[in-house]
Parts: C-alpha cells; structure tokens; sequence
C-alpha cells in the first residue's frame, strides 16, 4: 500500500453551487467521516438525512455582518493548516483543541454569474467571496495531508480513491485538486480584477489577466512538431469558434480552428448586407466570397471564385446550412464547415462524409463589437482593441471627376468588407457582389494587385469566358496607394472603380491618374492592416 495516503476523518463541506453534493457528502460518511458545514450546505444535506455539524461549533463563534464571516477562524485555518507530522503544529493543535481538517469541499460565490445578470454594484460585491478563497488557498497549500475539492466533477474521483484505499486519498491525487484549486482561485481573482478595471474605465490595466478554460488538447500545432491546445474565454460571449458544437467530423486541428474563425468573422462581416452568404478560407486567408439570392447561389459563387485553393479549404455560411447547400459542399473535398445552425436533411446529407467536421452555432458575430485581441512577441504580448470599423456609403467621399454607379458602390462596399479580412497588404477585385480576383500578403501593394489580376484571369479561363473578370470589376485596397504603378495596374486589368483609405502623400497624383483613365474612386478614411 502506498505510504503517501492521508486518512480522511473530517469534511468541511461549503458550497454555492450544490449540483452532486449530497451525494457526496453521503459517499464521505460512509466511511465514517465527520461532516462540518455552514448554512445552506448544512440545511441540505440534514434535508438528505445527513448528520452534520455547523461550523459555528467548531469554532465556538457564530456566523455575523450577514455571514462576510464565519470560517475566517483559527478553528478552521488551524485544521486546515496543521502539518500532521510535525510536532510543534501537534502540540499546538491539542493545546488549543485545534480539530484537524482532512478534505475541504468548497465552491465560490457565483460572483461571474452575478455581474453577467447586470446586478447592481452592491449585489456584485456581496458575490466577491472572502472565505471560500482563504479555506481553499490553505488546504492547496497543505495538500501533504488535506485534500481541497472546488469541482463538483471530482466528487466521484474522491469517492472512488476513497473505497480503493480504505478512507484514504494519495499524495498524487491531492496534487491533481491543490493545482485545480489554485487555478481556480485565480480565475475568480482575475473576474473581479477584470470587472473594477471596467467599472474604472480601464481599457489597459497595469497587468494583462486571463482566465481561459481549456478546452481540448490538440494532436499538434500548425506543424506535427508543435505541440498545442485550444482554450476558451469563459468571458468572452462572441459567437464563433469557441462556442460552436462539433457535430460531426474528425477531431478539429490548430489550422482548422484559426481558419474556421477567420472564415466565420467574415461571414459575419457580410451579414448585414442582408443576403446570404459565403467565405470559403484557405491558410486564414478569402479565396472565394460572395453573396446570392439563396445560400446554394452564394456557395456555388464563392467556390467558382477560386475552385483550386477551394479545394480543402473552410466553408462559412451565415445562414442554416441546408440540404441543398450540403449536396454541392460534398461534391469536393471540404475540412470544415460552420454556419449557425443547420437542417436534418443537411445533417443527414453531410453524415455520410464521416471526416467533414460541421460546426454550428447559435448566432452570428457582430463586426462591429469591441473587443480585446492579443499577439504574442517574444518576451511580452501586444494588446488591442478588435477591428470593428464598419464603412457606409454615407461614409464613402469621392475623389475623382466621375462618381461610382450605383451598382459599383454597392460592389466597393462589399470589397472592402472582403478587404478587411484579407492579410495585407490586401488588394480584392470583386463584381456583382462577389470577388473574383484576391491578392493577399504580399509584401508589395502592386504585387497584390497582380496576383489578384491574375487569380481574375484564372477565374475566366475556368469558366471559359472570352476576358479575365477583372473587366468591369472594382477594386478594394486595405491600405493606401503609394505609388501609380498598384492603380495603372487595377486599370489595365479593366478595373471601373477602387475603394482605398486615402492618406498617401501622391494621392493628387493617384486621383489624377485615376481620372485620366475614368475611374471612379472614394476613399473611406480608416485602413484595415491585418497581420
């Protein structure tokens, strides 16, 4: 038998959240555990017929100031604290009838749940839980000899070491919990930071916190010899990603996972232009977007975009996928599709691809909602805020001698929106609510520009037409134009209208030569980098 097994003859049970635990309680009693508690956790568990003591009784003081205290006491920090094998802590205990504390269950105040109700302040600081975080801390610390359990998924851990080793809970196992506790008690300090720094108007605090989840542990990172894991904000209520259910498919990658989100802040970065619509995302950049009269238009008109590096990419809808949509997806092959919400037909109809992951979610995400992103460098992060500029025509300012058509206007909008989401420096020709040429990363302006021209041709040779689609397109440009030479370009390619931030120290120059060529072009004023 192993010698590192610590008895346990004492409980104190105090928790907010009761899911399981009189279960528990009648599981530690059968093995003749004490049980100590305080008010609605002792009620409960005399409701379930359990013997159990207040701890008022054990400290010989009662519960005050509307329960703020009853277990800040050396009553119960001395049994939890104790070393069992020194003799110093041995003598102090008996001198001062001190009675030892061998497993402490303990969950905290909802204080999370409280601030998401839109409480009041005085409701969310009467959540913000003193003792529980004090008794938990104590017993991590002395997990030679006590056991803490803050996780109501645990209870039948504890029990079933409990029967294997007679009433006893071994040095590994109490590890295991101490370490969960102290995340824990971290994460709810992190809550309460977090929640004063908003309260403060504190967009940028002296200390960066998080208390992400852990979600799943990944097979690898964005190569076999990276390790990796996926983790959740727990904080953050954004549709997307993080919350979608998997539903069918193998188990999602690092790329898939950074693709189906770049693919779904796309998809939804279009919804509002009120029509269906469709980001198929290959290496977290657009390879094909449009929109259509049905979501198997849109679809068809984003794949006929860029069929080729289609071809294994990330499919985003933001309608509920349906069976027609789902036939012409299984046609090629496909890693992940995530839309919010699909049919049984379509269900049915992707089951029998047993590899294609379908995500869903509940809702749409929302381009123009704050937010927090944060980028590792070496040594240190940087912290921004969420691009969540949106540009309308009101917001559009003309340029150039010759206005945009109605229809181009309509077509530089949704460029742009395409833009945005395309790593720079960014060029998209787009026509009839569609791209039909992107030019993404390059580290020239104009060899984005050639590289979406060229995409344009390829589009036109697939489809067997008699010009590239560049012809009649509209151009959007994420940055500005710095030099003619990425605008001459858009113009022989047979580009009509460009869409740019202006801002460029020849944008005279620019405007001129986009007029000498009778282009329309606005500018938007705000850029849309994206690294």
């Amino acid at each position: 038998m192993p010698t590192d097994l610590a008895p346990v003859r004492r409980a104190l049970i105090s928790v907010s959240d009761k899911a399981g635990v009189t279960a528990f309680a009648a599981g530690l009693a059968k093995h003749g555990v004490e049980l100590v508690s305080t008010g609605g956790t002792a009620r409960a568990l005399r409701e379930a017929g359990l013997t159990v003591r207040d701890v008022s009784e054990l400290t010989g003081f009662p519960e005050m100031m509307d329960g703020r205290v009853k277990t800040l006491h050396p009553m119960v920090h001395g049994g939890l604290l104790a070393l069992r094998d020194n003799p110093d802590h041995a003598a102090a205990m008996a001198e001062h009838d001190v009675p030892a504390i061998d497993l402490l269950a303990v969950n905290l105040y909802p204080f999370e749940a409280t601030v998401a109700s839109g409480a009041d302040e005085p409701t969310c600081i009467e959540n913000i839980d003193i003792g529980g975080p004090a008794m938990i801390r104590a017993a991590a610390k002395n997990h030679d000899h006590v056991a803490v359990v803050t996780d109501p998924f645990d209870y039948s851990t504890v029990l079933a070491e409990l029967d294997a080793n007679d009433g006893a809970t071994s040095l590994l196992t109490r590890r295991g919990l101490a370490q969960k506790a102290y995340a824990m008690t971290a994460a709810y300090d992190v809550a309460v930071s977090n929640w004063f720094a908003q309260r403060l108007g504190q967009n940028y605090p002296e200390r960066l916190l998080t208390a992400a989840e852990k979600s799943v542990e990944l097979r690898y990172g964005e190569n076999p010899h990276q390790s990796a894991a996926f983790y959740r904000d727990p904080t953050d209520g954004r549709p997307g990603v993080a919350a979608a259910e998997l539903i069918q498919g193998k188990e999602l990658s690092y790329n898939n996972i950074a693709d189906a989100d770049a693919a779904f802040e796309l998809a939804g970065e279009l919804n509002g232009l009120g029509r269906p619509a469709c980001a198929i995302i290959k290496h977290a950049n657009p390879c094909g977007v449009a929109l259509g009269g049905s979501l198997l238009d849109a679809y068809r008109r984003a794949h006929e975009g860029d069929p080729t590096s289609a071809f294994g990419g990330i499919v985003a809808l933001n309608r509920p996928l349906d069976q027609e949509t789902a036939e012409e997806i299984v046609k090629i092959f496909t890693e992940v599709v995530i839309a919010p919400g699909a049919t049984d037909e379509a269900k049915a109809v992707f089951a029998a691809k047993a590899n294609l992951r379908l995500m869903l979610t509940q809702d749409m995400p929302e381009p123009a909602a704050s937010g927090r992103l944060v980028k590792p460098v070496a040594g240190g992060y940087l912290v921004q805020d969420r691009d969540a500029g949106v540009t309308t025509a009101s917001d559009l300012k003309v340029v150039t001698q010759r206005a945009p058509s109605t229809e181009e206007t309509a077509d530089l909008l949704f460029a742009w929106k395409v833009a945005k989401h395309v790593k720079s420096n960014a060029i998209v020709y787009a026509k009839d609510q569609r791209s039909v040429g992107i030019g993404a990363g390059q580290m020239s302006r104009i060899d984005s520009t050639r590289v979406a021209a060229h995409k344009a041709q390829d589009m036109a040779d697939a489809a067997g037409a008699a010009e590239s689609f560049a012809k009649g397109a509209v151009v959007a440009s994420d940055a500005f134009f710095p030099f003619l030479d990425g605008l001459i370009a858009a113009a022989e390619a047979g580009a009509t209208a460009i869409i740019q931030p202006g801002g460029a120290m020849r944008d005279d120059e620019v405007i001129a030569a986009a007029d000498e060529r009778g282009l329309a072009m606005v500018f938007t004023g705000q850029r849309h980098f994206r690294h």
